[in-house]
């Protein structure tokens, strides 16, 4: 009886949590007379406060139509951001694997130094690192390119430390069975490692791409070509006069996040407790 009652507010506050979505989806289907009527206060800066509904008096797809269908600029800055995070999750594979595996399981000396290196950079904040970051891509000649932000963030610390706790725990009898049976150190890597570890590899993959679709500082400070810019930019170039355009774009950056959370939901919750483990 005590955990049903504990659950009463525990589902209250995820309502709450739920409203700003379901805000979402109400402006999204608002035609711009309604819309207007709530935001009036805020659209036109006149005096009063806004106003808001979560059901629409007459729902309309205008808005997503409007999107889809005159919103040159909304799919130029969506296939920007698809290619950003794809290069950028790829590049972490290609980086981030192997050096969680070298971490977790080869013993060679400075490696403590080395990963406490690792954790430093992980909390460093990219405002920290935003100069000598620009200094390096200009001298590269990677500004103003997709090349350029996903560089940087291919080497990124953040995915080699979830990885490397799921690589450490890797029974050493396994590895020590597999070297008896002939077994080299890329096999091992590749065919023990990588499976065993694939849940740190997917929950990596995943806090990756929410971070990485979503990114605003590094486009703002890299990419002086707007033609190159992911979606996470495009919400702050639309007017107020155009905010059932802004709540439909909202909800069709949100989709895609919403979608690779609830797939990859199991091994983001294996990453998390994985990395709350003290060594």
């Amino acid at each position: 009886m005590r955990k049903k009652l504990a659950l009463i507010p525990l589902g209250l506050l995820a309502a709450l949590c739920c409203c700003p979505i379901l805000f979402l989806l109400a402006g999204m289907l608002m035609d711009k007379g309604e819309l207007t009527s709530c935001l009036g206060a805020v659209i036109r800066g006149t005096d009063g406060f806004a106003a808001w509904r979560l059901l629409p008096r007459y729902p309309t797809l205008e808005n997503v139509i409007e999107l889809l269908l005159d919103s040159p600029q909304f799919f130029v800055m969506f296939w920007n951001a698809v290619r950003i995070t794809a290069g950028v999750l790829a590049g972490q594979l290609l980086v981030g694997v192997p050096a969680a595996w070298g971490l977790a399981r080869f013993r060679f000396p400075g490696k403590r130094a080395l990963y406490t290196l690792y954790i430093i950079l992980m909390m460093m904040p990219f405002q920290v690192r935003m100069l000598s970051d620009y200094l390096v891509l200009d001298r590269l000649h990677l500004l103003d390119s997709h090349l350029g932000i996903i560089l940087p963030a291919a080497f990124s610390t953040f995915p080699v430390f979830i990885m490397y706790r799921f690589f450490g725990g890797i029974p050493e009898a396994v590895i020590e069975s597999a070297k008896l049976d002939g077994a080299g150190p890329w096999q091992i890597f590749l065919f023990i490692g990588v499976p065993l570890g694939a849940g740190g590899i997917v929950s990596a993959l995943v806090l990756g791409f929410l971070e990485y679709w979503n990114l605003i500082e590094q486009p703002l400070t890299f990419l002086k070509d707007k033609t190159l810019w992911p979606l996470s930019l495009y919400l702050p170039n639309i007017g107020l006069e155009r905010a059932g355009v802004a709540f439909a774009s909202s909800v069709a950056a949100l989709v895609p996040a919403v979608l690779v959370f609830l797939l990859g939901q199991d091994y983001l919750e294996q990453g998390i407790a994985a990395a709350a483990v003290k060594e």
